[in-house]
């Protein structure tokens, strides 16, 4: 599919032949968040240009990985996607992410940030055994963009837009405050994140949202919800 190899019988080699080429890695995170527009995808990958984003596609298309499809209206548009093979790789990827998770650190001035990419770094630093038994969906509203988390029985979905059904928890924060308790940089118990970031719903889903984000603060724990683990208005 690439032009390059590494002319290795080798399974890694094989796997790098696909994945090694530029900017391949980041565009296959963007489609497996769902079905995407070609403007999505430039939003989504600012640096990248036009004529290599298509390039990519193209190779990625010949490769079997990625799918065009038109949507019906009263959508009316073109949208790329994942085959099952794709799906596959970008699934390959998430171990990946997690250890890439523990270089992350602070947010540094001038770096790109988009929401979205924030559901892989869910998808790869979370245990999705710790659901088990779960029948959660939360909705997150971080500035201008919305996305949902569903935290089902020992799987962990994370998806663009506002859930099918009610969400037993919403959180509403703006996208820096987000992103340093994300990141580990607040804590839940901050002063800084009390202010900032509004937590409602269920208190017993927010406790186990609390989790699901990256721990719980103590005290967070055996149906106790101190005002600073999660500000829940019920």
């Amino acid at each position: 599919m690439s032009k390059r190899s590494y002319g290795q019988y080798c399974a890694l080699a094989r796997a790098f032949d696909v994945v090694g080429e530029r900017w391949t890695p980041l565009l296959l995170r963007e489609l497996a968040m769902g079905p995407r527009r070609y403007v999505d995808l430039v939003d989504g990958l600012p640096g990248i240009g036009s004529s290599l984003l298509a390039q990519r596609l193209k190779e990625l298309e010949a490769g079997g990985l990625v799918t065009k499809r038109f949507l019906s209206p009263p959508v009316a548009r073109w949208v790329y996607e994942l085959s099952p093979d794709g799906r596959d790789l970008a699934e390959a990827l998430v171990p990946l992410a997690r250890w890439g998770a523990r270089r992350l650190g602070k947010l540094g001035k001038g770096e790109a940030f988009r929401v979205g990419w924030f559901l892989l770094f869910l998808r790869s630093v979370s245990d999705a055994s710790i659901t088990a038994g779960w029948q959660d969906v939360y909705e997150f509203h971080i500035d201008d963009e919305v996305f949902h988390v569903v935290a089902d029985d020992g799987h962990i979905e994370a998806c663009f837009g506002s859930p099918p059904r009610a969400p037993d928890v919403t959180v509403t924060a703006d996208l820096d405050t987000f992103v340093a308790v994300s990141s580990g940089e607040l804590a839940l118990d901050s002063p800084h994140v009390a202010k900032r970031m509004r937590v409602e719903g269920n208190a017993a889903a927010a406790r186990r949202y609390a989790r699901v984000l990256g721990g719980a603060p103590p005290g967070c724990s055996a149906g106790v919800t101190p005002s600073y683990c999660v500000r829940v208005v019920v």
